[in-house]
C-alpha cells in the first residue's frame, strides 16, 4: 500500500509500506489516495493537484486532433470525404482562430 509522509500539512514523500512493520519517518504516515502527490497539501484529506491551464495555441490544439495522414488517405480511397470534412469543421469550431 502507498502511504504519504506528511509534515506540516505538506506531502514530503510517497512510500510503499505494509502498514504493520516498524518504519521511521520524519512526519506522519497517512494512507495515500489518488490525490496524494509529493509537494501536495494534506489538511485531513489530500488536496488534488491544481489544474494547469492549457497554454497551447489554437493551431497546436487543432493539429493534435486533426485526422492523421493515414485517416485522410483512407477517406480519399473510401470516398468518404464528407465525413473527413465534417470532422475537420468540428475541430475548427471547437478551436476558433
Amino acid at each position: 500500500m502507498n502511504y504519504a509522509i506528511v509534515k506540516d500539512s505538506l506531502v514530503t514523500n510517497i512510500v510503499e509500506w505494509d502498514g504493520v512493520s516498524e518504519y521511521q519517518v520524519d512526519g506522519d504516515l497517512i494512507l495515500a489516495d489518488d490525490n496524494a502527490y509529493i509537494g501536495g497539501e494534506y489538511n485531513g484529506s489530500f488536496v488534488s493537484r491544481p489544474v494547469e491551464p492549457d497554454t497551447r495555441t489554437y493551431a497546436d490544439k487543432r493539429r493534435a486532433e486533426y485526422p492523421s495522414i493515414e485517416e485522410c488517405i483512407h477517406a480519399i480511397l473510401d470516398d468518404d470525404l464528407e465525413a473527413l470534412q465534417a470532422k475537420r469543421a468540428e475541430i475548427k469550431a471547437r478551436y476558433p482562430k
